[in-house]
């Protein structure tokens, strides 16, 4: 685990930082970056960053959702190739 971790207003042994760490990631599925905790008496105040989670465009072509078409056999290559494109004109759609 490579989390930039900060105690303010006390200690807390690894293992402690260690079960925020594992209790944040497993509650909202994402890797943290970074972990504030501050502690006040009973109470625990805990401040994160989540690492940046990657975007993958997805469009229906063809009756299909799909990010790329790299993985597309040359039948449906043709199909994606060979269809009707529509655009926008003043007047209205028109065929491109």
């Amino acid at each position: 685990m490579n989390v930039a971790v900060t105690v303010n207003g006390g200690e807390l042994s690894a293992k402690e930082q260690a079960a925020y760490i594992d209790y944040l990631e497993n509650k909202h599925n994402r890797i943290l970056d970074s972990l504030d905790i501050t502690l006040d008496g009973d109470f625990v105040d805990l401040h994160y960053k989540f690492q940046p989670v990657g975007f993958e465009r997805i469009r229906r072509i063809t009756g299909y959702l799909v990010g790329t078409m790299d993985n597309w056999n040359g039948a449906k290559a043709a199909e994606e190739r060979d269809r009707v494109k529509h655009g926008i004109s003043e007047s209205g759609f028109e065929q491109i």
